[in-house]
């Protein structure tokens, strides 16, 4: 008998706990990914950019060594998992299997879909939340009955006292893959995704640049990082420098691999607990329990919510947008072309890097929703499309935020481009760096 480890956005060993659940049933273990279809949005552009797939592909390809380490490996398979899983089910005699719980509507249908059909063939599927810092069960309310507003959702967690839980160590040694997948494994195939030239010259600029070591996709990398940023001293320094536009060490930059769950929330956090330990809580400490409190808040609203933060509207009683999407704004915005410098500088850093600091991302969803009269859903897409970091959570739940469509009180948030640049751009450094990108 055989148990499927079904990888979706957990590419790690460390604190896993769908895996340890699926090692404690004691049989066979399969481990498998599905490199996701790349269809075209109906904003016309390609779901996924060759940079962010490129990204992807260096997190799987982590994965998959990481298990053969460990006596294991990892079959990258093509192809709606709701039709391959049942085959592979069958082909290797497949009892149980196991994956993470994402509360995110494309995921719910995927499982809803496979559901039936597994059951048909007496195959059970079992799933496990683990993406956020903390878990349903900790939470001091029904974690569907959320507070109404982030603020009131912090407080309560925090007048409890409520602590994260200690992250799980990696297995030490993993089962073999089992007899009769031989067929399966020569169909495994990480796609080679390079980048273009244009975009490997702009890496020495980017703030996260993906074509140097340090900052290459993987479990490895990324718990190297958080030594080299506990090494530095920034968990000390985070909450005066977070809102600045550019540089490698302005911010955590834990979001690339939290994304795709090469680091688990827990695991960042504890090198935070013990950064407290040896140079006392400060400001700043806490400024990264505030952050993925946030992460977390946009996790357990769409357990509450779900398809309704896809609508039209959000959240909200009405649509605040445009009657039509305007194609022309919209290729201005999305290459950097709209006459404004700030807003241009960081639209072509995120087409070039698929990165962009928290105070940009805000200020170019600001003025695509504000000034240009965007609709937020392109926004939303374009975002997933160009960022290493995407999130379907964080994503959907900030552009709910910033147009007035989610749970903020305020109604959305309008960002003033002339006070920006004063503030955090006055000596045009930043619009420099990119505004002459092509």
């Amino acid at each position: 008998m055989t148990t499927l480890l079904w990888f979706r956005q957990d590419l790690r060993l460390h604190d896993h706990a769908v895996l340890m659940r699926a090692l404690q049933q004691r049989t066979d273990l399969l481990p498998v990914f599905f490199w996701p279809e790349n269809p075209e949005t109906r904003w016309g552009h390609a779901r996924y950019s060759d940079l962010r797939l490129h990204w992807l592909a260096q997190n799987v390809q982590a994965l998959q060594q990481a298990l053969r380490t460990k006596g294991s490996d990892l079959l990258v398979l093509h192809g709606k998992p709701e039709s391959v899983i049942p085959e592979l089910c069958a082909a290797a005699q497949i009892r149980a299997v196991w994956t993470e719980d994402l509360a995110a509507p494309e995921e719910e249908q995927q499982l809803a879909a496979l559901q039936p059909v597994l059951q048909q063939r007496g195959v059970t599927l079992n799933t496990v939340w683990h993406s956020s810092l903390l878990l349903p069960h900790q939470l001091p309310f029904d974690a569907k009955n959320l507070p109404p507003v982030f603020t009131h959702f912090r407080q309560q967690l925090e007048n409890a006292a409520i602590r994260e839980s200690a992250p799980l160590p990696a297995p030490d040694q993993l089962p073999p893959l089992p007899e009769g997948v031989a067929l399966w494994q020569a169909r495994s195939v990480i796609p080679d995704i390079s980048v273009s030239p244009e975009i490997a010259e702009r890496q020495q600029y980017s703030s996260f640049p993906l074509t140097y070591p340090h900052w290459r996709g993987g479990e490895t990398a990324a718990l190297q990082h958080l030594d080299w940023y506990a090494q530095k001293s920034l968990t000390h320094t985070y909450e005066t420098t977070r809102n600045a536009l550019q540089g490698l060490d302005f911010s955590s930059k834990w979001s690339p691999w939290l994304a795709c769950g090469a680091l688990s929330p827990r695991r960042a956090m504890q090198m935070i607990r013990a950064a407290e330990q040896q140079r006392g809580e400060n400001k700043s400490t806490y400024w990264h329990w505030f952050e993925l409190l946030w992460r977390d808040y946009f996790r357990f609203l769409h357990r509450q919510y779900g398809g309704l933060l896809y609508r039209k509207q959000g959240l909200a009683a009405e649509f605040h947008g445009p009657a039509q999407h305007d194609t022309e704004a919209w290729q201005r915005w999305t290459s950097g072309n709209t006459g404004c410098d700030l807003v241009d500088a960081g639209m072509r850093e995120l087409r070039l890097t698929g990165y962009l600091s928290n105070r940009m991302r805000q200020i170019v969803a600001s003025y695509w929703l504000h000034e240009m009269q965007g609709d937020w859903r392109a926004g939303a897409a374009w975002f997933e499309a160009q960022l290493l970091d995407f999130d379907v959570f964080s994503n959907q739940g900030n552009w709910l935020y910033i147009s007035g469509h989610g749970t903020d009180p305020r109604g959305g948030r309008r960002f003033d481009i002339r006070r920006q640049i004063k503030q955090y751009d006055s000596e045009g450094d930043y619009r420099r760096c990119w505004g002459t990108a092509a």
